[in-house]
């Protein structure tokens, strides 16, 4: 099933009904690009985003970061360290409004 991103679908099925590709769970919006942070809770991951911000006063840069949560199908196999993509969705909880489509490079391995 096509979920309207250009993502290969994972090879392992799984019956959660929140993934996008064997689930009923639709992306729309944002697609965004981040290192997974942490991986402690259950079904759900922490991707973490830097980017610069310009400093008009002293005409430099600042880094920044946004931690944002995000749901966790268990057909996508990710740890910490990875470079993922998530996908905007529905709100599936108070915090989370994001799911993992794709793992994009292994920590280091």
């Amino acid at each position: 099933m096509a979920i309207g991103l250009n993502v290969e679908q994972p090879e392992e099925t799984c019956s959660d009904e929140n993934c996008p590709f064997h689930g009923d769970l639709s992306v729309r919006g944002q697609t965004l690009e981040g290192e997974v942070a942490s991986t402690d809770m259950d079904k759900t991951v922490v991707v973490e985003r830097e980017y610069d911000v310009r400093v008009p006063k002293y005409d430099r840069y600042m880094k920044r970061r946004s931690r944002v949560p995000a749901h966790l199908p268990p057909c996508v196999d990710t740890e910490e360290g990875d470079t993922v993509r998530i996908a905007e969705t529905r709100p599936l909880s108070k915090t989370k409004s994001h799911v993992v489509v794709d793992v994009l490079d292994d920590g280091g391995e």
